[in-house]
Parts: structure tokens; C-alpha cells; sequence
């Protein structure tokens, strides 16, 4: 079967692989649509992981062939699926922390989203496959893992009816989080950006107001919208530590920043720890999903209830992986969300 395979910062081969042998709770898919995350053109530019690898995580894909255990699915379904299994069972899951948990990261698909086809193990199966509804195209059903993430994201960050909410970054997990805060019911969301291209299309998807800070000033901005009280809650979709300071800043009394985005390991930056104690903040780190925002995000995509057909902005066939990474990490680029597709 062919795959794309990451050997290094400049080497992308379009080779093949071993088509991945499944077992009795196993299920084996073919590549149908593939997201290009952003962690995806992370590992590759900055080569935080040792090639050969392939990469890709936010997978559509049909079933093929399925193992002697399986009853839940069968050849032909259309399935969904994510990349990291906990074991329900630790100190972490215990505590609703899945995320935590030692299992989690190092359970994965087989070889990677980015190939033809891909082994499902059997917790990924039982915990994290999920059929796609009918109608839905398989790029669209691509954006359910993400959706996820920004799901398990916003649920730290206690969106209530009414309040306000400014997302920092409008990349793809931007500008899902600020369609899902409006969804769950803040009646002002706010994203900024430094791509003109990305703060139109917020505008677009319904997002109150759209700020470019090398243009405006981002908190004169924010106090002027929010009558002077700052918002309820920041989330930060952009891997900058600086906007940290500058999030606290903005939050009214009670307020929360959740950290979306992993910022540089040792990068330190000052904040007034006084608002602690004085206003009753909070600061959350967020990382990934669980199993449980998994049928959520299918039900949000199968409903409509945000608009992610204007975010899909290219596609490009796997064979192109390579190119379709520089592509989208030049910021002179008007786009937003990539999904790959395997070669006709």
C-alpha cells in the first residue's frame, strides 16, 4: 500500500509500506479524507519526531475488513475515528482526567492517518470509532476529531449563556472553539488574528468581531466591547507564550484563560499572580480529547450546528503531503484547513 512517509524537515516520500495486519478485535480501514492538523506541520517543521513516520490523525475512512471479534462494525461503514486510547481505570481517568493518563499517548493507529490503509486496534475500536452519518462527505467527517479537541477544550472553560468569550489565534481549533462557545451560548465572541484572510472569514462564520492586533489595540478593543469589564473567558489557539500575560489582562473578575496551544518547554513570562487571590481566576491547560467528545462532535457535524464546510479551504492528494505542509504553514497563504485525500 502506499503512504506518505516523514523522514525529515525536507523529506516527504511517497512510498510503499506493509499493509498493517489486523487481529481479532482489529479493524482495517481505507483512507478516504485525512485532516492536516496543525500538530502535523509542527512536527514536521520543527522535526520534533524521528522519521521514518507517518503522520495524520484526523482520519475519515471506510471499513474493509474486520476482525472475528468485531460486532460493531462492518465492511463498507463509514467510520470516524481519533488517535489515543486511556485505560478508564488509572488515578487520572478516575478523575476525568483521561487525557492523563500513561496509557494514552503511547496507543495510536496503524502506521499513521496519512497512509491508504490503517489498523484500528481493538480499544480504538471499542472506545473511539464511530460510524458517519449518512450525508455527511468524507472531508467534512474529517473535522470531527478536531471539533473534539476543541469540545474537551471549551468544557474546561464553563461557557454559560451570556457570557463573553475571546479565542486568540483563528486557526482551524480558533475559529472551531469561537463557533462552539457561540453555540453553547456566549453571546460575544471575539477572535483575533494577524491574517486579514482569517479574521474575514470569522466574520463570515457568524463571530461577533474580528481584531487584527498589529493593526488595533487588541485590550483597548476588548474593554471598549465589554464596557470596560473584560471577557469571561480567553482561549488560546495559538502556540505564543506572550499572549498569556496579555489574556490575564483581559479577563474580568472570575474569569478563565484555558491554554489550547503548547507553548516553547522553559519559556517563561511574567503575570500579576495578585488576580489569583484578588479576582478569582483561572488559568487551564487543555490538551487533546476523550472518548466522550468523540459522539458529541459526530452529532454537532451530523446537525449542522457549526459551519465547517467554509473552513475546509484546499484539498490535496496524499502524494503531496509534503507540499501541502509548506503550502499551509506560509502565513502569506490564504488558508485555513487542508484535508488530504488519497491519490485517484
Amino acid at each position: 500500500m502506499k503512504a506518505s512517509v516523514y523522514y525529515s524537515k525536507n523529506e516527504i516520500r511517497f512510498e510503499e509500506v506493509p499493509l498493517p495486519e489486523i487481529e481479532g478485535g482489529d479493524i482495517l480501514l481505507k483512507m478516504k479524507s485525512c485532516g492536516l492538523c496543525g500538530t502535523d506541520i509542527h512536527k514536521a517543521q520543527h522535526q520534533t519526531v524521528t522519521g521514518p513516520v507517518v503522520l495524520g490523525h484526523e482520519v475519515a475512512a471506510e471499513v474493509v475488513k474486520v476482525g472475528n471479534r468485531v460486532t460493531k462494525f462492518r465492511p463498507g461503514d463509514r467510520v470516524v475515528t481519533a488517535i489515543h486510547v486511556p485505560c478508564y481505570s488509572c488515578h487520572y481517568c478516575d478523575r476525568g482526567h483521561f487525557t492523563l493518563c500513561e496509557q494514552f499517548k503511547p496507543t495510536n493507529i496503524e502506521p499513521g492517518g496519512f497512509a491508504e490503509y490503517i489498523r484500528l486496534p481493538e480499544l480504538h475500536v471499542k472506545h473511539l470509532t464511530h460510524k458517519i452519518p449518512e450525508g455527511v462527505s468524507w472531508e467534512k467527517a474529517a473535522m470531527v476529531e478536531p471539533i473534539g479537541c476543541c469540545l474537551h477544550g471549551l468544557k474546561q472553560a464553563v461557557i454559560t449563556p451570556g457570557c463573553s468569550v475571546l479565542v486568540m489565534g483563528s486557526g482551524t481549533i480558533g475559529l472551531l472553539s469561537a463557533q462552539l462557545a457561540a453555540m453553547m451560548g456566549a453571546s460575544n465572541v471575539i477572535v483575533s488574528d494577524l491574517s486579514p484572510f482569517k479574521l474575514d472569514l470569522a466574520l463570515r462564520l457568524g463571530i461577533n468581531h474580528a481584531i487584527n492586533p498589529s493593526s488595533e489595540n487588541l485590550e483597548a478593543r476588548i474593554s471598549d466591547i465589554t464596557e470596560g469589564l473584560g471577557v469571561d473567558v480567553v482561549v488560546i489557539a495559538a502556540g505564543v507564550s506572550a499572549l498569556l500575560p496579555q489574556a490575564i489582562d483581559m479577563l474580568r473578575r472570575g474569569g478563565r484563560v484555558v491554554v489550547f496551544s503548547p507553548f516553547d518547554h522553559n519559556n517563561m513570562v511574567t503575570i500579576d499572580a495578585g488576580r489569583f487571590f484578588r479576582d478569582e481566576i483561572s488559568v487551564i491547560g487543555t490538551y487533546s480529547l476523550s472518548s466522550y467528545e468523540m459522539p458529541e462532535a459526530v452529532e454537532i457535524i451530523r446537525t449542522n450546528r457549526i459551519n465547517v464546510d467554509d473552513m475546509i479551504t484546499h484539498t490535496y492528494p496524499l502524494s503531496l503531503l509534503g507540499e501541502a505542509i509548506e503550502f499551509a504553514s506560509d502565513p502569506h497563504n490564504d488558508v485555513l484547513k487542508v484535508i488530504m485525500k488519497m491519490d485517484e
